[in-house]
């Protein structure tokens, strides 16, 4: 039985479904999920490329910059021990650059350094331990965040912009938000209006964060998402942290952002074989769905957990001041080569990864 089979049966008893719970099932239903299914669904073998994809010097940046930040929580507290957490590992190659680099460029932090995966799945923590059996011993796992303490960096690189997300419609007539759903039509999935009560459509336009000066123009049927689940996520991250920075690099825009004439149908996409399917209902568990992040909400998550925001911008801007620092400090990158500037170029150019992806630097 498939995904889709059981998305089938789930309608087929129960009525339409959310999309949020559609998105849950496509993408991590044990065994038929599409991040379950594949171990390799990143780069050119895969259905998408990210920052990882283009080589090592990603890595190599984080690394520098996460050596910075723990040599100065260690400094201000020597007891305190050296943590590295990462949140959703993917399939283990950024773990692998960020310690290869750390090892061979920081060897006596990396001999104190607790590098930690938090990763639920236990399928994919098998194929990231293959992954880094180079560093046997260095990495553990666990599969949440619950009831931990750390104190370091917490970290997550495209992992927000993969949660389940909620989306929404807007009723010009009605004036107010109402929610798309997943139901079956001629033996195919469709969208469907839910009906929301009074309270619940209250409940999204406040999770929305639009303008109210917004509603008088926006179109009728203008389509966006929320997701709960990721700044539920986030704040509970956050107050786990005891000192130290939580950051997430990802796909994402302010909450004004998504209002824009050009994003009336929203930021839902879904890929397969690194082609846009136009369809994001079709082939459930087969292709990669996401939407883009709100990182006005993300942000006030972690500051209600009583966080301080460090940094917000983009990736370029924040792989160019990490580089700026190591280049001024002789920082254990050397003479760049020609592979080194390329990728470079690929993750700061704005018609690549430098500015459709952004960065939340918040710190206790």
């Amino acid at each position: 039985m498939g995904v889709g089979q059981i998305i089938f049966q789930e309608i087929s008893k129960h009525g339409p479904i959310s999309f949020s719970r559609f998105m849950e099932l496509a993408l991590y239903c044990p065994e038929y999920g599409f991040y379950e299914a594949e171990a390799d669904t990143v780069g050119r073998a895969g259905d998408f490329y990210t920052s990882i994809s283009v080589g090592s010097l990603f890595g190599d940046l984080l690394a520098f910059d996460f050596s910075e930040k723990l040599s100065r929580l260690e400094n201000r507290n020597p007891k305190s021990g050296i943590q590295l957490i990462e949140a959703g590992a993917h399939d283990g190659k950024l773990t692998g650059d960020i310690l290869g680099w750390m090892k061979q460029r920081r060897p006596q932090l990396y001999e104190r350094l607790e590098y930690t995966i938090v990763e639920p799945s236990k399928r994919r923590q098998r194929w990231q331990q293959t992954k880094l059996a180079g560093f046997s011993g260095k990495v553990r796992w666990q599969d949440g965040f619950g009831g931990s303490q750390f104190s370091g960096i917490i970290f997550a690189n495209e992992l927000l912009d993969a949660m389940p997300v909620r989306r929404v419609g807007w009723d010009a007539k009605a004036r107010q938000w109402f929610e798309w759903g997943v139901t079956v039509e001629d033996d195919r999935l469709a969208w469907t209006r839910l009906r929301l009560a009074a309270g619940k459509a209250a409940e999204l336009a406040a999770a929305l964060i639009c303008p109210p000066e917004l509603l008088d123009v926006l179109p009728d049927d203008f389509t966006t998402e929320i997701s709960p689940v990721a700044a539920a996520w986030w704040e509970q991250v956050a107050r786990t942290l005891t000192s130290g920075y939580l950051v997430t690099l990802d796909y994402g825009l302010t909450a004004e952002e998504f209002f824009q004439p050009q994003r009336k149908d929203g930021t839902l996409r879904s890929y397969h074989r690194h082609q846009l399917v136009p369809d994001v209902l079709a082939q459930p568990g087969e292709q990669d769905i996401t939407a883009h992040v709100n990182f006005s909400a993300i942000r006030a998550a972690g500051e209600s957990a009583g966080l301080r925001t460090e940094f917000f911008g983009t990736q370029s801007q924040f792989l160019t001041g990490i580089a700026a620092e190591a280049w001024k400090q002789n920082g254990g990158f050397g003479e760049w080569q020609a592979t080194q500037t390329r990728q470079f170029q690929t993750l700061t150019h704005p018609d690549h990864f430098g500015r459709s992806f952004r960065v939340l630097v918040q710190s206790r």
